[in-house]
């Protein structure tokens, strides 16, 4: 039996929230390159989360990121700063994931 829209955005949220918790305890292993990764992936399921109450999914990352934008804040549901901060995480994640010799990140 399937569940109700919002017992999906409530998985995807909990999602989040346990990326989020292996994100510090990599973080406090030091283990930088890995909590990135999985900082993002927190920001990038919460956004699903919001995204599935209004039916929307997508397999791109980008496609995500494009409707909780336009969905939320372009109409300043969610502060405008906070597209900025998704896009930086975004991109710390990818050059953490790809960059083979990275020692910081800029922001």
């Amino acid at each position: 039996m399937e569940g109700s829209i919002k017992d999906l955005a409530l998985y995807r949220l909990e999602t989040a929230k346990e990326n989020l918790e292996i994100a510090k305890s990599l973080l406090s292993d030091d283990k930088l390159k890995f909590a990135m990764n999985r900082s993002y992936y927190s920001i990038f399921h919460a956004l699903r989360a919001v995204n599935a109450l209004d039916g929307f999914d997508s397999s791109k990352h980008k496609g995500v990121i494009s409707h909780f934008n336009q969905k939320y804040i372009k109409t300043e549901r969610f502060p405008r700063e906070l597209s900025k901060m998704i896009m930086n995480a975004m991109e710390i994640r990818q050059k953490s994931d790809y960059d083979d010799f990275l020692h910081h990140f800029q922001t």
